[in-house]
């Protein structure tokens, strides 16, 4: 039964939400944003949790809002992801082109011949900076966790390559060999990397504390001579930005701490710039998780 309604209310969500007037969508999103700001929920309190760590110096007040305007970014994201499927996708990447900053990155990187491997933290809207990259260079591959219930994975999967993205499950070995094709095909991987609280992490400090990223980038950066670059994804007021910077060479697989290091220096430089729009409302550091687990992972 809990299937089913979740089911259901993603179904509901890219069959209502996209066919109401903007100015709608919009207030109803907030509403509910402010509401569960205002409920002070498990979400609300580790977002709290974790921008105080990104924020050290805010006051409780301060934090209040900033936990209201993150909460108000996090609604914006999931009103955009069920109306992006019927919104003008070459007008979303003609908008992005006109602010962009960083494009050279990924052309120098293409002009290598190696691909890029484009890593971004839980910020913004990955999928309009993917809408913006599809547009813009063509197909590229990311991956996703296989949602419960099967249904939602299948709604995901169809939703993400509606708007040009190759999708590839999270877990086994096939999707780390097509990330690799790609690339040694000239082509571009994008990544969500801010999180692998897993014993295949990496482990890094991240805004001062402990806490572990994937492997995966720099990995993949390793074993084809791709281009690791960052990428910022950004909300504007009346669209999005993109910000792609800091690219690397990843000579050998000892060079992989390092690099993972490097990326997680450059997502806490990017998320203190704009602490709002990172929609971090999970554990991230060590330090948050069960004793067991964190001493686990500590091992």
């Amino acid at each position: 039964m809990k299937e089913r309604l979740i089911d259901a209310a993603y179904g509901t969500g890219w069959g209502l939400v996209k066919a109401l007037p903007e100015f709608v969508a919009r207030a109803a999103f907030q509403a509910g944003a402010d509401l569960a700001a205002l409920r002070d929920g498990s979400g609300a309190q580790q977002l709290r949790r974790n921008l105080t760590r990104v924020v050290p110096g805010a006051t409780p007040k301060e934090l209040d809002e900033l936990v209201r305007q993150g909460m108000r970014s996090y609604a914006r994201y999931w009103k955009e992801v069920f109306r992006l499927p019927t919104m003008d996708h070459r007008a979303i990447a003609r908008q992005i082109n006109t602010v962009v900053i960083g494009r050279d990155v990924i052309d120098a990187a293409l002009d290598r011949g190696k691909g890029a491997v484009l890593v971004v933290p839980h910020t913004g809207n990955f999928d309009a900076s993917g809408i913006w990259l599809a547009q813009t260079y063509g197909e590229f591959t990311t991956v996703a966790e296989r949602l419960k219930p099967e249904s939602v994975w299948e709604r995901f999967l169809a939703y993400r390559r509606s708007l040009g993205f190759d999708v590839q499950p999270l877990t086994g070995s096939g999707s780390f060999r097509g990330m690799i094709e790609r690339l040694r095909n000239n082509g571009i991987v994008c990544l969500v990397a801010d999180r692998d609280l897993t014993r295949s992490g990496i482990p890094v400090t991240f805004f001062g504390e402990e806490t572990r990223m994937p492997a995966g980038p720099a990995r993949l950066a390793a074993s084809t001579g791709a281009t690791l670059a960052i990428g910022d994804n950004i909300f504007t007021d009346d669209g999005w930005g993109l910000r792609l910077h800091s690219p690397r060479l990843v000579e050998s697989r000892a060079d992989i701490p390092a690099a993972t290091q490097a990326m997680a220096d450059s997502f806490a430089k990017d998320i203190a710039e704009h602490p709002a729009d990172w929609h971090m409302l999970q554990k991230l550091w060590i330090s948050d998780l069960p004793h067991a687990r964190g001493e686990a992972l500590g091992e």
